[in-house]
């Protein structure tokens, strides 16, 4: 039986947010701005590519607990893409141009032009996946990541995170039983640390065009301590990004810190008041 469970998040976004959500903070608040814009589409892509690669695994007794994990990481993910939807809608009422979208449906369909394979799509959700578990992990750990934010904001994304630990071996696992050998497994998230870099810092920049702050000493400031500062991005993930190079890497291994899972729980427990439990 699954341990996954899907849950439908009770935070009200239709009044919108302050352009600064995240304690005054431009960049802060343009950054993960950013990450949203990429989740309707991203995540999607990875329903389908589990969806996709369920097609092809085994439909014997050792395989039941994976497909259920498997509709159980779908439906959270279908839960994400939706809020984040909502979210999204929002900030293009701010004036904020959603790019990331763009490039990545356009990805997406040069990879169906020219038929990747599942097992494939399978290693770059896979990859990702493991980013933002990491990122997950800093969001639950480190107050300094996510305490200033607006409180419906931080909500929602502290959830997000914490579904995203719960399910973060998914995609891996699946991908493993399908026979996905090494090294098309770490060819692939290679990929994916450049494009995500890429991508997150192309968005983020263009939000701060858009909102007037790219060129303010603050700004340049708040990026440099978001990343190298105490708790920064830099010296909390580079490690755990790493692990995913080991050749016995698994999810499951507390690969970030000890008890993440328990950090994820903890989170849930405390704020079930925040969501309802759909399945």
């Amino acid at each position: 039986m699954t341990q996954l469970t899907v849950r439908k998040l009770e935070v009200d976004l239709s009044q919108g947010f302050d352009r600064h959500w995240h304690g005054g903070d431009p960049f802060r608040s343009q950054y993960y701005n950013a990450l949203s814009m990429s989740f309707p589409v991203g995540e999607q892509s990875f329903i389908d590519s589990v969806r996709e690669g369920l097609l092809l695994l085994p439909d014997t007794p050792d395989h039941a607990t994976l497909r259920a994990d498997v509709a159980q990481f779908i439906g959270q993910e279908a839960t994400h893409r939706h809020v984040h939807g909502l979210y999204n809608d929002q900030l293009e009422k701010q004036g904020l141009v959603n790019h990331w979208q763009h490039w990545a449906t356009k990805r997406i369909e040069y990879g169906r032009t020219h038929k990747v394979g599942p097992l494939h799509l399978l290693a770059i959700t896979a990859a990702y996946e493991h980013c933002t578990a990491v990122f997950a992990d800093g969001t639950l750990r480190y107050g300094s990541w996510f305490d200033a934010a607006e409180p419906r904001m931080r909500t929602l994304w502290r959830w997000h995170a914490a579904e995203e630990t719960e399910h973060r071996a998914v995609a891996f696992d699946l991908y493993q039983a399908l026979g996905g050998n090494y090294r098309w497994r770490v060819r692939w998230y290679l990929y994916v640390l450049v494009l995500f870099a890429m991508d997150a810092t192309r968005q983020t920049v263009l939000n701060l065009w858009r909102d007037d702050t790219l060129f303010k000493l603050g700004t340049w400031w708040s990026a440099a301590t978001f990343l190298l500062g105490r708790d920064g991005m830099v010296w909390r993930c580079t490690r755990p990004l790493l692990q995913y190079f080991r050749r016995d890497f698994h999810p499951d291994q507390e690969f970030l810190q000890p008890a993440a899972q328990t950090l994820a729980g903890e989170w849930l427990q405390a704020h079930a008041g925040s969501y309802r439990v759909v399945r």
